[in-house]
């Protein structure tokens, strides 16, 4: 169906968007996630879209990367999430959050998205557990791009994804522990050890 549509915004809403490409306005439903990094109404987007079609509707859900399109992808496989649950969860979590959270079995971070119990949340966490993995995440594709282009001089990547894993090892949920080394402002040189040290000050 349509990929992505690359046009000029003309109205966001909290759950939607108007895309104009082509002299045509898109109806696009999004999150509100997505909503607030959305630019500015007359600014060029590149949206990509998944397509949803039934008897009543033909409705698009737009994101703002790929990686955002294909966790909506495998959410809406689980049973009793529709699109519209998947936006929900997407709205209150990025997608490395629900990864971690359905690596650390953290049913409670899921059920905080309007609509979603706890049962309906454990029900992600289960069906969603083999198709989730670290090497899909940010932190570890970007400490691998880092080695890649960097090599040994510029470890600040590799150090975060090491921050993280450690603090998961202290038991730390892995949400929180990407949430904590996030938060970290890392200077020229930082390693590991220091970025975990600053992660579990904003935990304590």
């Amino acid at each position: 169906m349509i990929a992505y549509i690359k046009g000029e915004i003309t109205e966001i809403t909290e759950d939607n968007l108007v895309l104009e490409a082509n002299r045509i306005g898109y109806n696009i439903k999004i999150s509100t996630g997505t909503a607030g990094r959305l630019p500015a109404v007359g600014e060029e987007v590149k949206i990509y879209t998944y397509t949803y079609v039934r008897e009543d509707a033909f409705l698009l859900y737009g994101f703002l990367t790929k990686d955002d399109l294909e966790i909506f992808k495998k959410l809406i496989t689980v049973n009793g999430i529709g699109p519209k649950g998947g936006l929900a969860i997407l709205s209150v979590m990025t997608a490395d959050d629900l990864r971690f959270a359905v690596m650390a079995g953290d049913a409670k971070a899921i059920a905080k998205a309007p609509g979603v119990g706890m049962k309906t949340a454990e029900r992600v966490i289960l069906d969603l557990r083999d198709k989730v993995s670290m090497e899909d995440t940010f932190i570890h594709r970007e400490a691998v791009q880092a080695n890649t282009d960097a090599g040994e001089n510029d470890r600040a990547a590799v150090a975060r994804k090491e921050a993280v894993e450690a603090l998961a090892a202290l038991g730390y949920s892995s949400t929180d522990a990407l949430k904590a080394v996030k938060q970290v402002e890392i200077a020229e040189g930082m390693e590991a050890e220091e970025i975990l040290k600053q992660a579990l000050k904003r935990m304590l």
